[in-house]
């Protein structure tokens, strides 16, 4: 199965929830406000959220006016080009730095799959041939640093690690050091997920990033924050946080397969315009993807009896 398809039926609740109930409100209608007010109650409770939902349907009526396109069937089309242009921060390329190694910090709540998500970046990338080392830099909770070196047998990538509540910065610190000393392409730290209200994770972070820019001014190179689309709206407040304290360059949603909710993508990329890097339809190791804006979009606007 193409990841398409995958992609299509990890969507499946979403679509159950959001496009087939699109459809059946735009079947014989014209565009009036009575419709526009639906179509914004529709969108929130896919979780666009409420600005976002009132912003997009706003720029859809506008487009249908200005082309005097007043038919529903013919708004379908207008709505899904206005959430397409929503994720042009997420077709910007991602490259590896020239100055290896590359690192990626990852970020995220307890709860989001954050170690297991590492493990199948990790897949991913040394797959594509990538030298990759691993940090256990969640050194808080009890299981993650054995689950992190259990993922790094398994996908064949080295793992630093000190134990459990070993200083975090102090476990990135050496494996950036093991990834300069190994030649390595990517290091990619996991990190302690606390409740992200809690002021001490966010210290501790960004003690992490101290660190790594004495060690190479650039580092770290990308800070990735890995949500659980099924938490919905709490992922707006976690990336808002997040970003805040750490300036994230990439998000990672997971779990988009056991939502209906999946309009948070949509949410997310209107309201921070972060680039959205991998997306999770299901628990295996390849059902971790390089996002795909245009694959989303498609899948999320497939009608049911689409082949």
């Amino acid at each position: 199965m193409s990841f398409f398809a995958r992609l299509r039926e990890g969507l499946s609740k979403t679509r159950k929830a959001f496009t087939n109930q699109l459809d059946a409100l735009l079947t014989g209608r014209k565009v009036d406000a009575e419709l526009i007010e639906e179509l914004e109650a529709l969108l929130i409770t896919s979780d666009f959220g409420l600005e976002t939902a009132s912003r997009i349907l706003a720029e859809a009526q506008s487009r249908s006016r200005s082309a005097r396109r007043e038919e529903a069937s013919q708004f379908r089309e207008i709505l899904k080009d206005v959430i397409w242009e929503r994720f042009d921060a997420s077709r910007q390329p991602w490259h590896l730095a020239e100055k290896k190694p590359h690192v990626i910090l990852v970020v995220g709540v307890n709860g989001v799959g954050k170690t297991t998500t590492i493990g199948k970046l990790a897949a991913h990338f040394h797959g594509e041939g990538r030298k990759v080392i691993l940090a256990a830099g969640d050194t808080f909770r009890a299981a993650a640093v054995a689950q992190l070196e259990k993922w790094g047998e398994r996908v064949r990538c080295p793992v630093i690690a000190q134990g459990q509540n070993a200083d975090s910065a102090s476990v990135v610190h050496d494996a950036f050091s093991a990834a300069k000393a190994r030649h390595m392409d990517l290091l990619l730290a996991d990190t302690a997920g606390r409740l992200h209200t809690k002021v001490n994770l966010m210290e501790e972070l960004k003690k992490i990033q101290r660190v790594l820019a004495r060690q190479e001014a650039q580092a770290p190179h990308d800070v990735w924050l890995v949500l659980d689309a099924t938490t919905g709206q709490n992922a707006i407040h976690q990336v808002k946080h997040f970003h805040e304290a750490l300036g994230l360059t990439g998000l990672i949603i997971t779990k988009l397969d056991g939502t209906a909710k999946g309009g948070v993508v949509v949410g997310i990329s209107e309201q921070f315009r972060i680039p959205i890097r991998f997306i999770g339809v299901g628990e295996g190791v390849g059902d971790l993807k390089p996002f795909e804006p245009d694959q989303f979009v498609d899948a999320l606007f497939a009608r049911s009896d689409a082949g």
